[in-house]
């Protein structure tokens, strides 16, 4: 019989929560000698400015809190519905850092809370640990067998052996060609363009084939940015597709050029306010978040575009479809223009681009730095050189990483980099003060990664091995919002909605077959054949987060409900809400898997725990399936108790009922 339930008020209230250096240039001369007041700006609040309009609170700084983020609330809050954790004997951590030793990450992290007096967190339990490192890495619990078999081993080094097995799996490649493909908005279509199915298709193998085969990041990053080619359908030419998901429409080729450099500026280098400038100064704009760009002109940020200027990127509509008689597949292609950034603009997404007096024609210079392309340089390729050469490309790097498996950045949010605010030896002057939370973890782990030759599987397991990642989230003592920046506690977070959907099967050890449209068949369009990837049994395996894995059916409107996003102007959310929990109650998706049904192949999972297991055995398997962990005592006595009611005949759907109980605890939709 399937349950109708509304959202408790418990649920309701834990959902609720989740609620420079300047260096003289060409571009610089021309702002030093002209009023910059004559580079036509944006007014200083205007609904188009993205500070000022829908993205504000992405770009508001979460230094110096007095009140807790929505990670740190959550988190408090989960601990509060959660007491019975409380009791669990937890070892305490730093003891190799206090010690002088330990790992570049807990010393910085150790040094930062004995400064600061704050007492942090004891460490996890194994079953917490091995729980969060599985969905943290793979994107999906660990089996029952996987966890016993864990927790029972008296390996001291059980720990780094897990981690290794994790980054081995196709699952890790799996969890972050996801990740990786929502940096770089890798979608069939946005509001301004399509690169269609076969664009993303090649796009999507090329950041799973470089992830698979442990491709350096830089390298990667060089690839896309320095991208050459002429059909973006061409699955052994992926990164050609990363340009043209930055066209805007509407526009002169400027506008193109802008975006496509506000892209590589926030996606590499983690300094989403170039965009701002390529608008407008930085004065009267962005005077309270960033002090490089309160101190920057459009005029230096049209030197950095000024590198894309020679890229055409277009759109080719032939040969005709002989299916339809259309040219309806439009594919894209990287040619040249050979002019410089031209000051000639009067129309399009941005304000005008005029002459400066006599300076008519901007040419390329490296905005952090002054360099120019050699004579005779391609201009994308230098800029990938100069990019993935500097320092900030592996601050940003690392950070980003560390905020994803951290729910916080040391630099938050990852993409608001102040680069005259990040060396601890060359402090801002007052009022700004630097702004990593950590600047010498920060730097630590840039420098690492770099030695590391640009390892992102090194980076994930240096973060991972460290005491501070296993800190609990459950913190013994009084909790300050303050705190939050010190890492001195793990994180709660709202599981991904693949994270869920693969969980959820993982646990009744029952995947679904998906066949994607444009994606797991064979095709041949244009020349260029695509021999299809087949079809998919997790979330995790999509090359996308729009209608996938069913054409915008019944699991895509489940997945959606958990704001997995659209890789454009929705970004993926953590935010709880209403509809997530009546989804976990009442969706289909939930109701379809939690029945004892079945005989021989056709037996469901929870029949065959009935037939395989009695009394609290059954509360125990149930519970190592779904949450990772054995029942407390007290769970243990009231799921026995409920087992009970009404006798030998209702003992099955009472079962039903545990399964859908289990689903519907706040532990297994949350990674703590």
């Amino acid at each position: 019989m399937q349950k109708k339930w509304v959202l408790p008020v418990t649920v309701s209230t834990v959902l609720s929560g989740l609620c420079l250096w300047i260096v003289p240039s060409r571009a610089q001369d021309i702002a030093a000698k002209a009023n910059p007041l004559n580079a036509t700006q944006m007014s200083v609040v205007d609904s188009e400015c993205t500070f000022f309009g829908a993205q504000r609170d992405r770009f508001l700084p979460r230094a110096a809190r007095t009140t807790d983020s929505a990670r740190g609330l959550l988190t408090k809050q989960f601990q509060a519905a959660s007491p019975e954790k409380l009791t669990v004997p937890r070892a305490k951590p730093f003891a190799a850092a206090a010690g002088g030793q330990g790992s570049l990450i807990d010393q910085n992290i150790f040094n930062a809370l004995q400064a600061n007096n704050i007492q942090p967190a004891d460490l996890t339990t194994d079953y917490e640990f091995i729980r969060r490192v599985s969905l943290d890495l793979t994107g999906r619990i660990p089996t029952a067998a996987a966890v016993t078999q864990f927790v029972a081993s008296v390996d001291p080094n059980k720990r780094s052996a897990l981690i290794e097995s994790l980054l081995a799996s196709p699952a890790w490649v799996d969890k972050w060609t996801m990740y990786f493909g929502d940096l770089y908005k890798n979608t069939a279509s946005n509001t301004q363009v399509q690169i269609r199915n076969e664009g993303r298709n090649a796009f999507y193998k090329y950041i799973h084939d470089s992830l698979a085969a442990d491709k350096p990041y830089n390298k990667m990053a060089s690839e896309m940015i320095a991208a050459q080619g002429l059909n973006s359908f061409d699955q052994t030419n992926g990164q050609l597709n990363y340009l043209p998901l930055s066209v805007v429409t509407g526009g002169p080729a400027q506008d193109i050029f802008d975006q496509q450099t506000a892209d590589i500026a926030d996606q590499f280098l983690g300094i989403a306010h170039v965009n701002c400038l390529l608008c407008h100064d930085g004065r009267g704009h962005l005077d309270t978040l960033s002090l490089w760009a309160s101190q920057t002109t459009r005029v230096q940020a049209w030197g950095l575009s000024a590198f894309m200027a020679k890229t055409k990127t277009y759109s080719i509509a032939t040969p005709i479809n002989p299916a339809t008689n259309k040219a309806d597949s439009s594919y894209w292609g990287l040619g040249a223009y050979t002019t410089d950034y031209q000051l000639n603009t009067t129309t399009g997404n941005r304000p005008a681009r005029q002459p400066i007096g006599t300076v008519k024609v901007i040419t390329p210079w490296y905005l952090w730095g002054g360099q120019a392309p050699a004579t005779g340089q391609d201009y994308r390729t230098a800029l990938a050189t100069l990019v993935t050469n500097d320092p900030q490309f592996a601050r940003a790097s690392v950070n980003f990483i560390w905020a994803e498996l951290f729910g916080m950045g040391i630099v938050d949010p990852p993409d608001q980099f102040d680069p005259a605010r990040l060396d601890p030896n060359n402090p801002p002057p007052s009022p700004w003060t630097l702004q990593p939370s950590n600047p010498q973890l920060l730097n630590a782990l840039a420098q690492y990664f770099i030695d590391s030759g640009y390892d992102v599987k090194a980076l994930m397991r240096l973060i991972v091995n460290s005491q501070t990642y296993q800190l609990s989230s459950v913190y013994n003592g009084t909790w300050q919002a303050s705190y939050e920046p010190f890492f001195a506690r793990h994180f709660v977070r709202r599981l991904w909605s693949e994270e869920i959907h693969d969980s959820m099967n993982t646990a009744i050890n029952t995947f679904p077959t998906y066949t994607v449209a444009g994606f797991s068949a064979a095709s041949t369009i244009y020349g260029i054949t695509s021999p299809g990837f087949g079809t998919i049994g997790y979330a995790m395996q999509e090359p996308d987060v729009v209608n996938n894995p069913d054409n915008g059916g019944a699991v895509s409107q489940f997945l959606d409900v958990f704001l997995r996003g659209n890789r454009d102007d929705q970004p993926r959310k953590e935010e709880g809400s209403i509809l997530q929990g009546l989804g976990l109650m009442n969706d289909n998706y939930i109701q379809s898997r939690i029945h004892a049904t079945g005989t021989g192949a056709t037996t469901s999972y929870l029949q065959t725990q009935l037939n395989t297991y009695k009394g609290p055995m059954l509360v125990d398997a149930l519970y190592l399936n779904v949450l990772s962990r054995l029942p407390t005592a007290t769970e243990t006595t009231q799921v026995m108790n409920q087992l009970a009611v009404g006798g030998t005949a209702a003992y099955k759907t009472n079962a039903e009922d545990v399964l859908w109980t289990l689903f519907n605890k706040l532990d297994f939709s949350f990674n703590y």
